[in-house]
């Protein structure tokens, strides 16, 4: 696609309680992987993609350790000019000087799921473009090949198109993840946790998104007009997605030849560490 997206939204609020007891004092998407915290693998592919504001939406909690990670660290940055230490200096560098990161604070006791940070940063910021969404505690490792960004933006014919990563398992595995249902290159629709026999594919979604204007519109009013109770339903993007769908919109299904990885559970979080360490 010839239009560049500069836009990016990472979510990387809640509490993390699959990984308690560590995440009482390290923010889930902090969870280092290799000598980096998970988050920091999206957002650095997303700025090499080309976006240059990122809006995260974090937890109502102070210290916000995200907010911490990105900002300049002026005391060690005079103690490395002091030293000589120019190589150190980069490396504590997080951010270019032309990126910059929005944080936008979500009610731990308000409404939950993955479409409410996306419609909350659409709201405040009033967000009328194509943007990138990715999630904070997961990322793709193809460090030989595209980036999950690369692919998505790859995938797009046009700025009212969205696009969805699509990334490949073993069939045995499929019964734990939402499973792309596609034709044509373009997806028809989200099933979450079929059976192996039932599965339409064994292309999984790992919330890697491009969202047209169209996209988050339907997001929004989601969001807005439905009323779980907290203890009643998650407001899940996987439904309005659904929505804009039925409605005609088009969300291609971008693959990718990278490995997911995942912070989610210890296995998962040990296995990132083993394949970004042993690379």
């Amino acid at each position: 696609m010839s239009t560049k997206i500069t836009k990016a939204i990472i979510p990387v609020a809640g509490w993390g309680t699959r990984r308690l007891p560590i995440t009482k004092v390290i923010e889930k998407s902090m969870l280092p992987v290799g000598n980096r915290p998970i988050v920091d693998y999206s957002v650095q592919e997303l700025i090499k993609a080309g976006v240059t504001d990122i809006y995260m939406v974090i937890s109502n909690v102070e210290p916000c350790q995200v907010r911490e990670f990105y900002k300049d660290n002026i005391a060690l940055n005079a103690y490395l000019e002091e030293r000589g230490k120019a190589d150190r200096l980069a490396l504590a560098k997080t951010l270019p000087d032309n990126v910059n990161i929005h944080y936008l604070a979500q009610d731990p006791s308000g409404k939950y799921g993955t479409a409410v940070p996306i419609a909350m940063v659409a709201e405040e910021y009033s967000i009328n473009e194509p943007v990138l969404v990715f999630m904070g505690d997961d990322f793709i490792w193809n460090p030989n090949g595209p980036s999950a960004a690369d692919s998505l933006l790859d995938s797009i014919q046009s700025e009212d198109e969205s696009a969805i990563l699509g990334v490949e398992i073993p069939r045995e595995d499929v019964e734990k993840y939402g499973v792309l249902s596609a034709k044509d290159g373009k997806l028809t629709g989200v099933v979450e946790k079929p059976s192996v026999a039932d599965a339409p594919s064994n292309l999984i979604n790992v919330s890697k998104y491009i969202m047209s204007p169209a996209l988050i519109a339907e997001i929004k009013e989601y969001v807005r007009t439905h009323d779980f109770g907290p203890q009643d339903q998650e407001y899940l993007v996987t439904d309005p997605i659904d929505s804009f769908i039925k409605k005609g919109g088009t969300m291609r299904v971008a693959p990718t030849s990278g490995e997911y990885l995942d912070g989610g559970s210890v296995e998962g979080w040990v296995h990132a560490n083993n394949v970004v360490c042993g690379s």
